[in-house]
């Protein structure tokens, strides 16, 4: 009976006890001076030196963020609506639009009817055979052709803009006919 009442006392002293808690330090004066934002200067449009508090700073802070958190979304969108666009190939000598270009020029103009904000640029592209003159008079015309094909798909031609490169900005630069193949082309940039 007496280890009886001894279990008792002792499970009433231990559950009673206040756990022991560290109570908050103070900050030491010249620490607590430390943590304490000092005001920022900074000059007005007029170049005249103005303070600006933390509040405010922070405020500037926050709007600068802003400003470069939309400037690099609007990049980024830009990446990627470009890299949805594949170049359109051409054969030799030829601005024909081929079979397997007109899917990628369907595409394209599914993409400019969606997205009424953004316009197109196409870039008329040779291999390197043949003369510049020749080259640059090429490229004109599968851009224009690819145009031509973009309008009668509904697009307007306001929005599409055309540049012939010639054979001055090839993707290849081997000698066979697959760089040559990927040298010949109507390549898509997005503009506003």
């Amino acid at each position: 009976m007496k280890n009886f009442f001894a279990v008792i006392l002792i499970v009433f002293v231990i559950g009673c006890a206040k756990p022991y808690i560290k109570p908050p330090e103070k900050p030491h004066p010249a620490k607590a001076e430390e943590a304490k934002p000092a005001e920022v200067k900074k000059e007005d449009a007029a170049g005249e030196k103005i303070s600006l508090t933390p509040a405010e700073v922070k405020k500037e802070e926050v709007a600068v963020e802003e400003v470069l958190s939309k400037k690099e979304k609007e990049a980024a969108m830009q990446v990627k609506e470009e890299s949805a666009y594949r170049d359109a190939l051409f054969d030799f000598d030829s601005y024909d639009i081929r079979t397997d270009a007109r899917e990628i020029i369907d595409n394209v103009a599914s993409r400019l009817k969606k997205n009424k904000s953004i316009n197109i640029l196409i870039e008329g592209h040779c291999d390197d055979r043949g003369t510049n003159e020749y080259n640059l008079a090429l490229g004109e015309k599968r851009a224009n052709a690819v145009k031509d094909y973009l309008i009668s798909a509904g697009t307007p031609s306001n929005r599409i803009n055309t540049i012939s490169y010639g054979e001055e900005k090839p993707v290849c630069t081997e000698q066979d006919e697959d760089c040559w193949q990927r040298n010949r082309r109507a390549h898509f940039a997005v503009t506003k």
